[in-house]
This record gives structure tokens, sequence and C-alpha cells, in this order.
């Protein structure tokens, strides 16, 4: 990223996150009416201004990053067409490239449409990104430099798939929250305190998830190591994974959010 110039259009957790992965390298203006975060007000080479009007004239982005909420997007997106030699990567949910390109006014546009996730906000987030067929090699290398200093990165030529990869990747941190928070409701149902039972859902979430990231054993070997013959994960796992269990419960709710994407979409 060094020595290119970055239009960051909307400044929220995942917006704010891109900003802090790449402020030591690229210069940066932010357009958002909201002030800036304090957490970001120190970041070197960052202009921050209320508005597209406010542009500099002069100014030509190399990358224009279109991070503002789906429903803003159609009033938002039409006043940066000028900027028709820039690349364009949304981070936007729900908005196809197709619909990016009529609002820009035309097929011609450089656009790569991208998902994180977000603990991209610590470094450590899932992108799955696709790209327009206008993008070159060195535009695809430097957003992939880009959304790589949030996380991991995979690339697709399938854009149809990002309604799977919302589903799975882009809400899936709910899920593990969500599985922490019913955890440590069962320690408390068994009569722990209920301080105590978040403290050990929580800390077993994060040593699990911490192990599988260091781990080159696969998630099946890691689980069957903790599930003696006969043992009580044995007896928990009988009932998670039963045929009504967690994987039937999740497939259900992952084809929900794939469905609500596609709703999102059209």
């Amino acid at each position: 990223m060094t020595g290119h110039n970055l239009l960051l259009v909307g400044c929220g957790k995942m917006g704010g996150a891109l900003l802090q992965g790449v402020a030591a390298k690229a210069t940066a203006c932010v357009v958002d009416p909201a002030p800036p975060p304090q957490h970001l007000i120190s970041l070197p080479g960052m202009t921050w201004i209320s508005g597209p009007e406010k542009l500099d004239p002069g100014f030509k982005p190399d990358i224009v990053i279109l991070a503002v909420k789906p429903q803003l997007m159609a009033s938002v997106l039409p006043a940066y067409a000028k900027f028709r030699d820039s690349l364009f990567l949304s981070i936007a949910a729900g908005q196809t490239i197709a619909h990016l390109e009529a609002l820009l006014g035309g097929a011609n546009f450089v656009i790569i449409r991208a998902m994180p996730n977000l603990p991209a906000s610590i470094g450590a987030g899932m992108t799955v990104a696709v790209a327009n067929k206008n993008v070159s090699a060195a535009q695809r290398t430097l957003a992939d430099t880009l959304l790589t200093a949030v996380g991991a990165v995979a690339w697709v030529e399938n854009e149809t798939w990002l309604d799977a990869v919302t589903a799975l990747s882009g809400s899936g941190p709910a899920y593990v929250f969500a599985l922490v928070e019913a955890m440590a409701q069962a320690g408390e149902a068994l009569g722990l305190p209920k301080a105590l039972a978040m403290q050990l859902a929580r800390q077993t979430a994060i040593g699990s998830g911490t192990l599988l990231a260091q781990s080159k054993e696969s998630v099946e070997a890691l689980r069957a190591a903790v599930t003696s013959p006969g043992g009580t994960t044995e007896a928990a796992l009988k009932l998670l994974l039963a045929g009504d269990g967690l994987q039937d419960v999740m497939l259900k709710a992952i084809k929900a959010a794939a469905q609500r994407s596609e709703e999102l979409s059209s």
C-alpha cells in the first residue's frame, strides 16, 4: 500500500479496521459526516471530511473503499462516479457488482466486492472477495494487500457464493458469541455464579480458538482429542450431534441468513 492514495467512504467498524490496517503505509482521505472516533484521530496520513463536496479537486484515489450501510449506497455512490480510473472496493453486504455498476453509471468501472467479518477489527478477520472483469492483476494484488492487513483473504470467481459467505463467516461471529452466552447460561442453571459461568465460557471459546489457529490437526481430530469414550464430553456430544441437534440447527440458521442475504441483493 506504500505510496497509494486511499479514499474511504464511511467509517464504521469495518471501515475503521481497514483504515487502521494500512494507516502506516497509505495516505487516506475519509468521508464521513460523523467526527473521527478517538482511536482514529492520531492515525498518520489521514484527512477527515464530512462530505464528497469537500474533496480536494486534485485528489485522485487509487482505491475507493465503499464502507457505507447498504441502504445508503444508492444515495451515496453516484457522487464518486467521477473517479473512473480508481478501483472501487465495496464491503457493503448485499450490494452486487451489477448494482454498483448501475449506480456508478456503467459497466466500465473497476469493482471488487468483499465480505469481511467483525474480527477484522483486531486483525483476525476472514474476507472473501470477487472481482469484476475490469480488475487488472495489479489492482487485485493491491486489494489483496489491503484486505490481508486485517486478516485472511479468499478469492472466488462466483459472486453468488457471497450469500453463503455472508451467512457463514460474515454473520458467523454472532453464532460463536451466542454459543458462549448459551454455555454460560447452562453453567448458571447448574448452580455456578453468573460471573464465573461467563468467565468459563469466554475463556473456553478463546482458548479453543487459539488452539484451532495454532494446531496443525483437523477440527475433527481436535474434537476427538477432548472426547474420551464413555466420558462427560461424549455424553454431551450425543445430544449436540444428534439428528436434530447442533448440526441441524446450524444448517437451518445459516440457510436463513443466506436467504436474507439474497433478499437484500435483489
